[in-house]
């Protein structure tokens, strides 16, 4: 199945928003996951907690083989051997167990589209914490 993915995440409480349109076939859905990630994190962190919460719900669906398409180079570099910011280190190492749960899984990256404008206006809606 193939996922578009596009986040954002609240400055400085670590509150984010990730939306997921799977397809498959003619098929589309629309997936929403909130995450959060430590106060006071780095912007290099956000792509990995996001591309983590949504593999969790993706397995938590059934999906055993995906393709992910996410608009964060650094991120897909990181996976493809890349360096990894030091501050990213443990999202990092969250991501690729989740990831480990798909029988097949492929990340790449993806021109940005309406789906990280839609989680960055839903997060700054959010409320102060």
């Amino acid at each position: 199945m193939e996922v578009e993915i596009g986040f954002a995440a609240a400055e400085g409480d670590g509150r984010g928003i990730a939306y997921a349109r799977l397809r498959a076939s003619a098929v589309q859905q629309l997936l929403r996951v909130g995450f959060r990630m430590r106060a006071g994190f780095a912007e290099g962190e956000i792509g990995y907690a996001a591309l983590t919460a949504v593999a969790q719900a993706l397995r938590k669906r059934g999906l055993k083989s995906v393709a992910l398409g996410v608009d964060d180079w650094a991120l897909v570099s990181g996976l493809s051997g890349g360096d990894i910011p030091e501050a990213a280190v443990l999202p990092y190492v969250r991501l690729k167990c989740a990831l480990n749960r798909f029988d097949e899984v492929k990340v790449t990256a993806v021109q940005p589209g309406d789906l990280a404008q839609r989680a960055r206006a839903e997060v700054a809606l959010l409320p102060a914490a």
